[in-house]
């Protein structure tokens, strides 16, 4: 299992638009991973349930990757939420 921490920054958190995003790039990994903000740990391969977690802007989140490619994929999370997720 790997491990990552990133602080998002896009201007309104992860609402509607770049929850979709996040989940449909997590939907492509292969590993089992998890977002952790705060208390909540969320499967961000469900954008429902990635919304549930409430993360606005300047939330610190850590990122878990557990499987076969698990660092590249932990990579390819960083990059997406670093990026902006479109916004």
């Amino acid at each position: 299992m790997v491990k990552g921490t990133i602080t998002v920054n896009n201007k309104s958190g992860l609402h509607l638009r770049p929850a979709s995003e996040l989940a449909k790039i997590a939907g492509k990994l292969t590993s089992d991973i998890t977002i952790i903000a705060g208390e909540k740990k969320v499967n961000p391969k469900s954008v429902l349930i990635l919304m549930s977690a409430g993360i606005t802007k300047g939330t610190t989140i850590d990122i878990t990757c557990e499987g076969p490619n698990e660092e590249a994929d932990l990579q390819v999370m960083l990059d997406a939420i670093a990026g902006g997720l479109g916004e």
